[in-house]
C-alpha cells in the first residue's frame, strides 16, 4: 500500500510540476486547452501555507511523487500562491468547514484509487482537529471523485481569470461523520 506523508517545502518545485503534469492531461474534455494553460498559470500551484501548517500531503511510488492533496484550517478554498492575498485567517471550527486543497494525481496513476486515499487522510486530520463540515472547490474533472465520496455540489462557480478566460467549478461540501 502506498504511503502518505507531509508535503515537504523544499518540494514545492516538484509539486508544482505535478500539478501541472496533472491539470494538463487530466482537464482535457473538460476545459478547453487555453483554459487548462491558464488555469495552470493563474490558479493551480502550491499554497505554501499549507505545506508550513503541515496539512499537505504526497503520495510516493517507486520514489516518484504520484498524488497530492490536503487540508487547512484557513479561509482560501482554492489557488495556488499566485492567487492568493497576503491574509489567509484561521477558521473557527466551531462554526466554519475545514477546506479540502489542491488534489492532483500524476496522470500515469490516475483512477487507481489515490485520490480517495489522500481524501480520507484529510477528512480524518480535519476531524481530529475538531471541524463537523468539509468544503472544496471541485475542478469538473475532479468532481465526480468528491460525488462518489459524499460531497454534494453547493454552488457552480464562475471564476474569472487575470488574462479575462475564465473557468467553471464546483463548490461543494459534506458533513464528516
Amino acid at each position: 500500500m502506498d504511503q502518505i506523508r507531509r508535503a515537504l517545502l523544499t518540494e514545492a518545485p516538484a509539486l508544482n510540476a505535478l500539478m501541472a503534469m496533472s491539470a494538463a492531461q487530466l482537464s482535457r474534455g473538460y476545459y478547453t486547452p487555453a483554459q487548462i494553460e491558464s488555469l495552470i498559470v493563474h490558479v493551480f500551484g502550491v499554497d505554501t501555507q499549507l505545506l508550513t501548517d503541515g496539512t499537505y500531503y504526497v503520495i510516493e511510488r517507486d520514489d516518484r511523487l504520484v498524488a497530492c492533496g490536503g487540508w487547512s484550517r484557513r479561509r482560501t478554498l482554492f489557488g495556488g500562491d499566485q492567487a492568493k492575498g497576503t491574509r489567509d485567517p484561521v477558521l473557527d471550527v466551531a462554526t466554519e468547514a475545514a477546506r479540502i486543497r489542491a488534489f492532483f494525481v500524476h496522470p500515469t496513476y490516475a483512477r487507481q484509487g489515490l485520490g480517495r486515499q489522500l481524501l480520507v487522510h484529510c477528512e480524518a486530520a480535519a476531524r481530529a482537529a475538531g471541524f463537523h463540515r468539509a468544503e472544496l472547490m471541485a475542478t469538473l474533472p475532479g468532481a465526480p471523485l468528491y460525488r462518489a465520496l459524499g460531497y454534494e455540489s453547493l454552488e457552480s462557480v464562475t471564476h474569472r481569470l487575470p488574462d479575462g478566460l475564465s473557468a467553471e467549478f464546483l463548490r461543494m461540501g459534506r458533513v464528516l461523520a
